[in-house]
């Protein structure tokens, strides 16, 4: 989460923008929706970088759940 609260200061005032200065995501759920904002509304860094993280945390996120 500390790799997709630094995406979110990066480009926060470029893609996030309409949301609370102040706001970093508290869940996987969350993590992955902000990331699909950066993938949509940033450049084509933007979405490599986020792709990137989203890919990493649905893997972690579903591993559990596979047991």
């Amino acid at each position: 989460m500390q790799s997709v609260n630094a995406l979110v200061d990066e480009y926060r005032t470029r893609c996030l923008w309409f949301l609370r200065a102040d706001y970093y995501p508290q869940t996987p759920g969350d993590a992955c929706r902000i990331l699909e904002y950066i993938e949509r509304h940033g450049d084509v860094a933007a979405f490599r970088k986020a792709a990137t993280l989203k890919k990493w945390l649905l893997q972690n996120s579903s591993a559990p759940s596979a047991a």
